[in-house]
């Protein structure tokens, strides 16, 4: 009989008298010391993260906090309506309804998933190593035309924030300000310009796109990119659930689209 896997995790350890997190005391080293942002940073990285990168993840993080009246805050509402004894199952609808967050590419990428992480994926792949001298315009070409029959290419233009995307260049404030300026970041930037010059359309890079090349250069996988916009929603929901409690539209919308669905002729 093969001998059984020990289960072990190296993440924390709870005793009667003490919880360690990567190593670290929760109540003397962390508690009054790391932010929400740090605090997932050490725990995708396993250690706390520079005050630079630390300002490159958070602005990541709120970024993706809020987006509105979106389909996901509205199933988290109805949700909500439905069982307001368990506020966390009308969280967690609204994190199913997640698509890849925002759109992307020519036409809407809004029912597909992981813009953010296709993105990343797209330029860890294209650059393994960030440190190779690698001539970035030259692959930001055959990045483009290896996307020429679709034309959507992960983290390149949006259906509705045109012609430049408000987060975008903020972003990248943040990333030059604190040092993160990298491959990734330039690689992003000369894909939107040479995809303009191939398909003749205005591309500007995306928020997911943004992201994914931020990500990339705090090394973060691209395997995991997805989750942060996971952990930033959830706060996003909470905030829209609170507000269903105090001002509900939610009762609203199921009175309307039974009105306007029921009254709707037959073969209309």
């Amino acid at each position: 009989m093969a001998k059984r896997k020990t289960l072990k995790s190296d993440i924390a350890r709870i005793e009667p008298d003490r919880i360690t997190v990567h190593g670290l005391d929760l109540a003397q080293d962390i508690l009054g010391k790391l932010n929400l942002g740090d605090m997932a940073f050490l725990e995708m990285t396993k250690r706390i993260p520079t005050p630079q990168e630390s300002a490159v993840f958070n602005a990541i993080a709120v970024t993706l906090v809020e987006h509105g009246v979106s389909a996901n805050a509205i199933v988290a509402r109805m949700t909500y309506t439905g069982a307001p004894e368990a506020i966390q199952a009308a969280i967690a609808a609204g994190l199913l309804g997640m698509g890849g967050g925002m759109a992307s590419g020519m036409v809407s990428e809004a029912r597909k998933t992981g813009s953010m992480e296709n993105a990343a994926r797209m330029l860890q792949e294209a650059v393994p190593d960030p440190n190779a001298n690698i001539d970035l315009d030259a692959l930001a070409n055959k990045i483009v035309q290896s996307h020429a029959d679709s034309r959507v290419i992960p983290g390149i233009g949006h259906h509705f924030h045109v012609p430049t995307d408000p987060r975008t260049g903020r972003l990248f404030e943040i990333a030059r300000a604190n040092g993160f300026e990298g491959p990734y970041v330039k690689l992003i930037q000369l894909i939107a310009k040479r995809a303009q010059e191939t398909y003749g359309q205005v591309l500007p890079v995306n928020a997911p796109g943004a992201i994914g090349a931020l990500a990339s250069e705090l090394r973060l996988p691209w395997q995991i990119v997805r989750g942060i916009s996971v952990v930033a929603r959830a706060i996003g929901l909470v905030g829209h659930i609170l507000e269903e409690m105090r001002d509900p539209m939610s009762r609203e919308i199921q009175v309307r689209a039974q009105e306007e669905a029921g009254s709707r002729p037959r073969d209309a």
